[in-house]
């Protein structure tokens, strides 16, 4: 059997917090939601939109009300939802207006209030605050949240504290930076409110367009309430994660990260596509948690992870000279009966593009590495490997005299490991393949990791990561596991076996977990929102074309953002930016910087375009 893991799951025990009559936290399945798309004063259209979302299982419903009158509004749709039959509960997204939150709490079961913007907005006048000044904000922002808190106390309305690391208020920013520690502070105050008001029916989230920051903003969070004996719930998400196979990969590292570290009683995969779709793929993130060794269901005491407690752990651990900074190494697998599996053939070389040339008169014909093919091959049968270039590293399990100047590996089997004894005979150039199923990776890589630490061994590791799902539980499961290692400092390389997915398809997607957590960039970081009831331009459409214009700019980063209220702040380490600024107008930047305001939407594509072209930053596909 398996030794017992240091890290089980064991989901942290929270109060309960009811949601209309659908509670959430305590020992009650973890829920998942999402957000309407549609503008708030468009009664029938949300009421369609949210049935279309509730029939794909959602099981609570937000719904932006940016204004007083948008506010009002959502008694229409509650009475025409219940109509329908259809009592699901609904949420109201508030930003900006308090005066809107307090009208909101009469229609609604929840009330989300981002404490960035609640009572502030960013002016950055002020560059220090000294404590009585910062008291004096502190103050100031009481009185605007005392009677919403209030009012939802006498209501039975429920409040979510929603931190986004892009709308920090001026007086966090500057006391605290622009970083997990400041967004845990932000929510922490609005709590501290709460409670003073005796409310504790509280949902925190801490979200982040860049999964490690969310990832250690939420652990921050739950660390710091520990200390202060506070139990409230979680809500999970990675803010303006994107569309497509970039934003499903986004969310399944930073959802299925702290998932599986015990965090997390409802989630939301916010994706630049129908609201509709981004449920699924949430109950696919929580299939995952199905498949790890529970070895107690809930926890009372402090076991989950400190903050950056991994962290330590250097990434050039082994020189794979696949990047200046030594980057995670791709690594072709040339397969072997060894792992129940064919030997690959020629075939699987050329699928990964390499080509078989007479580059090398002296060598005579052999395999070489083109621009497309994967950094390394690894393989576990020397005698079976067709003739490679010199140039073209393959790696074996076994030293034998074609192979003298490889390092040695070992394969360790992560599903059979039964104890740590053979760590002290390990030799500290040998590289440890860790070969195991999705069942529990990277549980069992992290205690194997933290065994290690405790032996003083500093051994190179690879991934060697096998999926007998499809393709889509492939790329989801894959990317919780492999993103949660390499974002602690795990991991100095890939080796992708996934029965779903054809050779190029591995190679891609082990490419695209690394774009994900920043380590390693082979294509542009596109930051796009997944759109609502404030976005005034087809937020869908508009990214497709941004892509398409720009998916051969290697390393930038683009914003696109339906509005301002998060747009600026989470675009804020974006080259260039796409912000929606009115019905029909968008506002473009230059990093922070605006460059120019209101440009009519069928011209912004365009004019984005020419703004990084003049910039310097565009290149010829």
């Amino acid at each position: 059997m398996f030794i017992k893991n240091l890290f089980p799951y064991q989901r942290r025990r929270t109060r309960e917090v009811f949601i209309g009559n659908l509670p959430l936290g305590a020992a009650h399945p973890i829920r998942v939601q999402s957000m309407t798309t549609t503008d708030t004063m468009d009664t029938l259209g949300t009421v369609q939109q949210t049935i279309r979302m509730v029939e794909a299982g959602c099981e609570y419903v937000r719904i932006t009300a940016p204004t007083i009158q948008d506010a009002e509004n959502l008694k229409n749709i509650r009475s025409e939802l219940e109509l329908r039959k259809i009592f699901v509960p609904l949420i109201a997204d508030i930003h900006f207006s308090p005066q809107a939150a307090m009208v909101a709490a009469d229609f609604v079961h929840k009330v989300r209030v981002n404490p960035g913007n609640y009572a502030d907005r960013k002016q950055f006048k002020i560059l220090e605050y000294t404590d009585t000044e910062y008291n004096a904000e502190l103050e100031r922002v009481r009185e605007k949240f005392v009677p919403l808190i209030r009012k939802m106390k006498k209501n039975g309305v429920a409040l979510r504290i929603g931190t986004n690391h892009g709308s920090l208020s001026d007086r966090i920013m500057n006391r605290f930076g622009d970083t997990p520690k400041g967004m845990m502070m932000s929510a922490l105050e609005f709590v501290e409110i709460a409670e003073s008001e005796g409310f504790k029916d509280i949902v925190i989230s801490m979200k982040s367009s860049i999964p490690a920051v969310m990832i250690e903003a939420y652990r921050e969070l739950v660390f710091e309430m520990n200390k202060r004996g506070m139990d409230y719930p979680l809500h999970l998400g990675v803010t303006e994660a994107g569309e497509g196979v970039d934003g499903r990969i986004k969310s399944a590292i930073g959802i299925g990260t702290l998932l599986q570290e015990g965090l997390g009683d409802t989630i939301r995969v916010s994706l630049t596509e129908p609201p509709e779709r981004e449920v699924p793929v949430a109950f696919d993130l929580l299939k995952k948690l199905d498949f790890l060794n529970v070895e107690s269901t809930f926890s009372d005491s402090n076991v989950f992870i400190e903050p950056s407690v991994f962290i330590e752990q250097p990434l050039d651990r082994i020189e794979l000279q696949t990047t200046d900074h030594h980057a995670p190494a791709v690594f072709g697998n040339l397969k072997s009966p060894a792992l129940g599996v064919l030997l690959s053939d020629e075939k699987y070389l050329s699928e990964l593009e390499f080509q078989f040339t007479d580059h090398n008169k002296a060598a005579g014909a052999q395999w070489i590495k083109t621009k497309n093919s994967p950094d390394f091959l690894i393989f576990l049968d020397w005698n079976q490997i067709p003739k490679l270039s010199q140039d073209l590293i393959a790696w074996g399990l076994r030293n034998t005299p074609e192979n003298q100047h490889l390092p040695s590996i070992k394969l360790v089997d992560l599903d059979a490991l039964s104890d740590f004894e053979w760590l002290d005979a390990i030799p500290s150039q040998t590289i440890l393949l860790l070969k195991g199923k999705t069942s529990s990776y990277s549980q069992r890589v992290k205690t194997l990791s933290a065994e290690m630490k405790r032996h003083s061994k500093n051994n190179p590791v690879i991934f060697f990561y096998q999926s007998e799902f499809d393709e889509n539980l492939t790329t989801l499961f894959a990317s919780m596991d492999l993103g949660s290692l390499l974002n602690d400092g795990i991991g100095n390389g890939i080796v992708l076996d996934a029965a779903a997915l054809k050779p190029q398809e591995q190679y891609a997607l082990c490419l695209n977990i690394l774009q994900a957590t920043r380590l390693r960039i082979t294509k542009p970081d596109y930051i796009s929102c997944p759109s609502c009831g404030r976005t005034l331009f087809d937020l869908e459409t508009t990214s497709k074309k941004i892509r398409e214009a720009t998916k051969h700019l290697i390393g930038l980063k683009i914003g696109i953002m339906g509005c301002i209220v998060n747009g600026p702040g989470e675009m804020a380490d974006a080259d260039f930016g796409y912000v929606g600024a009115g019905p029909g107008k968008i506002t473009l930047y230059k990093g922070k910087e605006v460059v120019s305001r209101n440009i009519p939407t069928e011209q912004a594509v365009d004019k984005l375009l020419d703004l990084i072209k003049q910039n310097g930053a565009w290149v010829e596909p």
